[in-house]
């Protein structure tokens, strides 16, 4: 499965309500649910919690990529979020995260996060991905940006 096979217009969101991290996540957790892809909401976050504890996924550039491997992820998915004023996620150069990138993988997945996450984050060091991805308004945007 490619990462691109990840992105699902059932799961994107342009304009965020949550104003902390952990409102963040669970916007996005939400969004997982009511698409199937989690069956339980909780132990997921515990994941993903557990992997923000290690550092923070708020890699700079306005960008957070939390992730989290769980038997409660259904299927390999990822969940695009936006804010645009910005949200503390503790990132690296202690800016505002604006582009969320929540990845879920099941348990005995091995690398898919990981391969995920490094392309994601190779796409992103690019100003000009970001700012496509930033000034999307709706999924074809969103995809055409990001390839």
């Amino acid at each position: 499965m490619g990462v691109k096979d990840m992105f699902s217009e059932n799961r994107v969101v342009f304009e965020l309500k949550a104003k902390t991290k952990d409102e963040v996540l669970n916007e996005l957790i939400e969004v997982l649910v009511k698409d199937g892809k989690i069956n339980d909401k909780d132990v997921f976050k515990k994941a993903v919690l557990a992997r923000e504890e290690e550092f923070s996924t708020g890699i700079g550039m306005g960008i957070a990529i939390p992730h989290g491997k769980s038997n409660s992820v259904t299927e390999a998915s990822i969940v695009f979020g936006l804010s645009k004023q910005g949200i503390d996620y503790q990132s690296m150069d202690e800016k505002p995260a604006h582009l969320f990138f929540l990845i879920a993988v099941p348990e005995e997945s091995s690398d898919v996060h990981l391969r995920a996450l490094s392309e994601i984050s190779r796409k992103l060091m690019h100003t000009e991905t970001r700012e496509g991805i930033y000034s999307a308004k709706n999924f074809a945007d969103f995809i055409k940006a990001f390839d």
